[in-house]
């Protein structure tokens, strides 16, 4: 893996042994607080503090949106474009990043005909309402077999519908105009998870293989039976890989 020039990070071994941490989560798309509930009831003793991006109409803006609401130094984790507002953040303060955890992401620049794609169910909120919009976008984003599960859909439905066409319109020109966070990817020296479910159909793992190997040391894992939405699809797999790297 890459090695060169890497930007330095906070040591996590500064930090006393007994003193994890804070944990600093990013949610994705039209996603919030609730897409980590099973990491905060675990990770309480880690302070987590799940970011809110406001009106922040850029990634950039959404990561300085999170870093006024982080403490001083954190583990960061993000999830889906929370991931890549988790690169923006540290662009912005590598040296407050003390490791870093990216799920169910990309780095690739915009392909052709995701714009369209993106702006086309935009339409369909504006339209028909942000239930028919997240009733055509979500199934998709999780593992087939889940797809009917009331346990799983319903909140992760409710969460996205009570998100609003307009925030959703925002996030995606946002993705749409992102930053590439490819370059900064061989600076990155903190302990760093790359982490997706096995059957996410909009960010594979081969996707998260080349992430990996772009970052010197990064760990791979790959969720089993699990598709886009892993903190939810699969919490116990999800927080043992937490675990695992905060405490590395």
């Amino acid at each position: 893996m890459p090695s060169a020039s890497p930007t330095a990070c906070r040591a996590g071994s500064a930090r006393k042994a007994d003193m994890a941490a804070p944990l600093l989560l990013l949610p994705g798309l039209i996603c919030d607080a609730r897409i980590w509930e099973a990491q905060l009831a675990v990770f309480a003793d880690e302070a987590p503090v799940v970011a809110d991006y406001g009106e922040a109409a850029s990634l950039p803006a959404m990561a300085e949106a999170a870093l006024a609401l982080a403490p001083p130094t954190f583990a960061l984790v993000g999830h889906s474009m929370g991931a890549r507002i988790a690169l923006e953040v540290f662009r912005l303060a590598p040296e407050r990043v003390e490791r870093l955890a990216l799920l169910d992401t990309g780095v690739h620049m915009p392909g052709p005909g995701e714009a369209e794609k993106r702006r086309a169910l935009r339409d369909l909120g504006r339209r028909e309402g942000m239930t028919a919009l997240v009733d055509a976008w979500l199934p998709p984003m999780v593992h087939p077999d889940r797809r009917g599960d009331p346990a799983l859909m319903g909140p992760l439905r409710q969460m996205c519908v009570e998100a609003g066409v307009e925030a959703y319109a925002r996030q995606i020109e946002a993705l749409i105009a992102r930053p590439d966070p490819r370059p900064l990817l061989p600076t990155i020296a903190c302990p760093t998870l790359v982490a997706t479910g096995r059957q996410d159909e909009w960010s594979p793992p081969e996707q998260h293989e080349a992430i990996a190997d772009a970052i010197p040391d990064a760990e791979l894992i790959i969720f089993e039976h699990c598709g886009h939405m892993a903190p939810a699809e699969a919490p116990e797999a999800v927080n043992a890989a937490l675990r695992e790297w905060v405490d590395r």
